[in-house]
């Protein structure tokens, strides 16, 4: 099935859903993680929906898969940095952030391996 934009994709999607839950979470980070955690991680979050548009407009599959690998890395990154959290701010739950990552990681991985 075709699509007629990056906006129709499921992990485009997803990842965006993912953003939008990594900010919701670092807003109860500590004030004094603005310019720490929590700038990395919604970096990396938002690193990963823009490497899959900007797969989507890339002509060659070699540029795409470069792109695709790209947001896989940065996911990698997140998953990391929610460890942390995890250890660091064990009063925020961090189950939907995992999950959506955890979704995304999966559809990523199969554009990958094909």
């Amino acid at each position: 099935m075709a699509t007629n934009s990056f906006r129709d994709l499921i992990v485009w999607q997803k990842s965006r859903d993912l953003a939008v839950e990594i900010y919701k979470l670092t807003e109860g980070f500590p004030r004094s993680e603005v310019y720490g955690l929590t700038s990395q991680m919604r970096r990396a979050v938002i690193s990963i929906s823009s490497n899959i548009a900007e797969s989507y407009h890339r002509f060659h599959q070699k540029e795409k898969n470069q792109f695709l690998a790209i947001a896989f890395g940065s996911g990698s990154e997140l998953e990391s940095q929610i460890e942390l959290s995890k250890v660091l701010f064990k009063e925020l739950t961090y189950i939907k952030a995992e999950n959506l990552l955890q979704e995304v990681m999966k559809i990523l991985n199969s554009f990958l391996n094909k």
